[in-house]
């Protein structure tokens, strides 16, 4: 399957990326998603939403993450929630942001 936003991103590719930066590249798309919705960009917001579903979704397909599965899964059902809300609540955003950070222990030592 091909990747929408990130083209030039195989699985392979991801799956060559060490955990933690697999977190971390799905956190610089959330802190992008903070920073618009600071700004009242609805649109902006989506847009790195998507993005970062589209990197969780490479995640959750790679072997390694096997032991934490359930965890991703259940993370990707909580931000799609909130994604389909009319109403994004910036606080609610920062607690599911936190989550995201405490998959391993490097990015959890991250504040946002």
């Amino acid at each position: 399957m091909e990747n929408k936003y990130h083209k030039n991103l195989s699985a392979e590719k991801w799956q060559g990326f060490s955990k933690e930066d697999q977190i971390l590249n799905i956190v610089a798309e959330f802190s992008r998603a903070k920073n618009w919705m600071a700004n009242g960009d609805k649109k902006q917001v989506l847009d790195c939403l998507n993005r970062a579903f589209e990197l969780l979704d490479l995640t959750i397909n790679d072997p390694r993450w096997r032991n934490g599965l359930n965890e991703l899964l259940r993370f990707r059902d909580v931000l799609a929630q909130f994604y389909i809300k009319k109403d994004k609540n910036i606080e609610e955003f920062k607690k599911i942001f936190r989550t995201l950070l405490m998959f391993t222990k490097f990015t959890s030592l991250v504040k946002i």
